[in-house]
């Protein structure tokens, strides 16, 4: 199949990802820091305690598969941490969620309270936010009740409450086996599309769709292409395409399940309207609490992004190409 001389090209979207999307290299460089000065206090508080019953910390989420978005006002932490907790010393996996929160917040003070005020420490609906006054920066510690396991598995606290058998160290692997084949603008591609998910939750805040969601989409059609053809990582508006005429022609109905951990067999049989299963617990799909209706909406949002990028792609004018694209990436789109 042909592609389209675009006015809107992979250069321009790269252009407005290094501008806009991107974290800044300098302070993605200083979050990466932070996470490694928390990890080196607690382990010299560990090897100064060893039955301490914080057993380690792991950089975690968007940040440490560098795949975060620049946060705008308000948004969320700067960066994840998991933080092992041995299972036994918190009464077991099924432990209440506030009581290990409470606990996660004094082990905290314990270990990093010399230099910070009380307030510095906030307890959410899953984690544990530490305010670093001197960067500006928050880090959402998250709890995993761990059990000795290997390859970092343990039960991490979910943003719902529920405790689920995951491993940070091989969602890393499993991102890091793709971006590894692919190249650098494999995350970079994740990057525009959360880009293009944030403002389509913008304008319209019923809309459901996690960017880990997003991450497994683009790992699903990197593994399997779309449509005959090869994920187009280094052509930015091709991938687009490619991806969001994935969600529009499938419905998001078939199941998708990754082997790089587990054998297809493994997986656990669901009726769940949207089936992503984690790829590293067989019985965990991250999309189990969306709805018919959540599908649907993230299926039409889709279509309609679809046809914008289409039009884009055959736009008489730089001008009608610029505006498709604005109606994706928001207003702060520049274009060609």
């Amino acid at each position: 199949m042909p592609v389209p001389a675009y006015h809107v090209d992979h250069e321009v979207l790269a252009t407005h990802a290094k501008n806009k999307v991107n974290v800044p290299s300098g302070d993605a460089a200083k979050r990466r820091t932070q996470v490694n000065h928390l990890r080196s206090r607690l382990e010299a508080h560990i090897a100064a305690h060893p039955d301490y019953d914080l057993v380690k910390l792991r950089a975690s989420g968007s940040t440490a598969k560098h795949t975060a978005i620049r946060r705008r006002r308000g948004e969320g932490s700067d960066a994840d941490v998991a933080a092992y907790v041995r299972a036994s010393s918190v009464g077991g996996v099924s432990v209440e969620v506030s009581g290990l929160l409470e606990w996660l917040k004094d082990r905290c003070v314990e270990v990093y309270g010399a230099t910070k005020d009380a307030d510095d420490f906030v307890i959410s609906d899953h984690a544990v936010g530490i305010t670093l006054r001197g960067s500006g920066l928050k880090i959402d510690v998250a709890p995993v009740l761990y059990e000795g396991e290997a390859d970092d598995r343990g039960h991490l606290v979910t943003r719902q409450g529920d405790k689920v058998l995951t491993s940070v160290t091989l969602h890393l692997a499993f991102i890091h086996t793709r971006r590894n084949a692919a190249g650098p603008n494999y995350r970079e591609l994740i990057r525009l599309l959360k880009a293009w998910i944030r403002e389509a939750k913008r304008n319209d805040d019923q809309l459901r769709c996690k960017s880990f969601l997003l991450e497994l989409i683009v790992a699903h059609l990197w593994d399997h292409g779309w449509n005959g053809e090869a994920l187009a990582v280094n052509n930015y508006p091709r991938a687009f395409e490619q991806v969001l005429s994935y969600i529009a022609h499938t419905d998001l109905l078939a199941p998708v399940v990754f082997t790089d951990f587990y054998p297809a067999t493994e997986v656990t049989p669901s009726s769940d309207p949207i089936q992503f299963w984690d790829p590293v617990n067989p019985t965990n799909n991250v999309t189990r609490t969306y709805t018919d209706a959540d599908r649907q909406r993230l299926v039409k949002t889709a279509t309609t992004a679809l046809e914008d990028v289409m039009w884009a792609a055959h736009a008489p004018t730089k001008g009608d190409a610029n505006q498709a694209w604005r109606n994706l990436l928001g207003p702060a789109f520049e274009g060609a």
